[in-house]
């Protein structure tokens, strides 16, 4: 068993959504896969508009009306082995409620950036080495990607590692979100799926 949480503002619109493709996409692996909001709303469904993402991307229908938002808080950090905020701002209020996770914490596009900077058989190596339990080896490689950080070249605009906040915005939002995000979600997916199956 291992454990993935996503990190967004209101958790109803960026971090579920995140949440529901990993948890689809990896499924095989039968993954925990948590959400919350720095301002969480209470128990607030994810909006129309980040349903309808969800289930064009392959999310059962019942899964994208089951979420719930809630508030980030600090004993949700100590468990997840992977954490994935949708901007800068969420991953510095993560640090700063649990600074000892800034090596398993990313944004969802600064984890696909770094890991363009990590080859396979690195995960393997790393995954390996950490044994046989899932949850170790996901951490394995999380740390592995973080130490690219002062390697790789940084965005050509910091913003580039965010994922843009759609709510109260147009369709055309919500899609460029979504656009920004599934990318980068299937570069974890990746990253996942290479560390376990090996």
């Amino acid at each position: 068993m291992f454990e993935i949480m996503t990190v967004c503002t209101g958790n109803i619109c960026r971090s579920p959504l995140a949440a529901e493709l990993l948890r689809t996409r990896l499924s095989e692996f039968s993954p925990t896969i948590t959400s919350a909001g720095t301002r969480g709303l209470p128990a607030a469904q994810m909006t129309p508009e980040a349903q309808r993402l969800a289930i064009d991307r392959g999310v059962p229908e019942a899964d994208a009306a089951a979420h719930r938002s809630r508030f980030l808080l600090e004993q949700f950090l100590v468990s997840p082995d992977l954490i994935l905020a949708m901007t800068r701002e969420h991953r510095r209020e993560i640090a700063e409620l649990a600074p000892s996770r800034l090596r398993h914490t990313f944004t969802v596009r600064e984890f696909a950036r770094l890991a363009q900077g990590v080859s396979d058989e690195q995960i393997v190596d790393a995954a390996s080495a950490a044994g046989a339990d899932p949850s170790a080896r996901v951490r394995a490689m999380a740390a592995l990607v973080a130490s690219q950080r002062g390697l790789a070249l940084p965005p050509a605009d910091a913003s580039d590692d965010d994922v843009i906040d759609p709510y109260r915005r147009s369709w055309e939002t919500y899609l460029r979100s979504a656009n920004q995000l599934e990318p980068a979600v299937d570069a974890v997916v990746h990253a996942v799926t290479v560390a376990l199956a090996s």
